[in-house]
């Protein structure tokens, strides 16, 4: 699934996707000095996280400017750029984390994804990792597509949102051995009052979108926020909240 990241608007509009990843960290059980690498790890705040934990750690993000930004804001770790479902590792890891990636990568490609995991960690190595879930943003995700099927555009938008069941018998053929695993809903306030809908929308969802005049955009928009302040605006927090849904699994390769 192609994205454009703007790591600016990222990282000042959208920081509850790391901020609630740090609850993620908890499930990494190394002892000091581990080797950590932080898949997808976007402007590398996480990454940061797991180097105060104590250990070393690599972050590797499939986008270029990500990348550049992670560099930038933490110049004392290792980032490099590198595709989820082929990057090789010159020393398998102890950990691989990775916090709301793996719903970017197209379903036909996860038996790969998993595999690689696999193949990148140490035998008894873990996986710890959330991302969207069965049901991720279904409200809007399905009122979007409705308002995209008005202008004349066939919606798809292209996650993979598995269930719980389903991802963990995926890992399991590849090898992994799942330990712990949930899904959850979280309802997740959105930044910037009356605009968080829509910026939500151009950010993470907005490729379609994107292929319409800005006049026809407007009105998707506009009719996405009438549709959905019933269900989704909340008025004392004077905000949108989301309807995220997640999955968290900790898996460990056997040996």
């Amino acid at each position: 699934m192609n994205q454009e990241w703007r790591p600016e608007e990222y990282t000042n509009g959208f920081s509850f996707v790391y901020q609630y990843g740090e609850d993620i960290l908890s499930l990494v059980d190394l002892p000091r000095g581990a080797f950590c690498l932080d898949l997808g790890c976007g402007n590398g705040a996480l990454t940061q996280k797991l180097a105060e934990r104590g250990y070393r750690v690599l972050g590797i993000d499939g986008s270029p400017a990500m990348v550049a930004k992670a560099k930038a804001d933490y110049p004392a770790l290792d980032f490099r750029q590198g595709d989820a479902r082929t990057f090789s590792l010159e020393e398998g890891a102890d950990c691989i984390f990775s916090n709301a990636v793996f719903h970017w990568i197209d379903e036909a490609d996860q038996p790969a994804l998993a595999r690689n995991l696999y193949r990148n960690l140490k035998p008894g190595g873990q996986l710890v990792c959330e991302f969207g879930g069965k049901g991720n943003t279904g409200t809007i995700l399905s009122e979007l597509g409705r308002q995209l099927e008005e202008q004349g555009i066939r919606y798809r938008h292209g996650f993979y949102f598995p269930s719980l069941g389903r991802h963990a018998a995926l890992l399991e053929e590849a090898g992994f051995a799942v330990g712990a695993a949930w899904l959850f809903r979280r309802p997740t306030p959105l930044s910037g009052g009356e605009e968080g809908l829509r910026r939500w929308v151009q950010m993470f969802a907005g490729g379609q979108l994107g292929t319409l005049p800005p006049q026809n955009q407007e009105r998707v928009l506009a009719g996405l926020e009438e549709a959905l302040r019933p269900r989704l605006w909340d008025e004392q927090k004077h905000c949108w909240v989301a309807d995220y849904v997640r999955l968290r699994l900790q898996a460990e390769r056997k040996e």
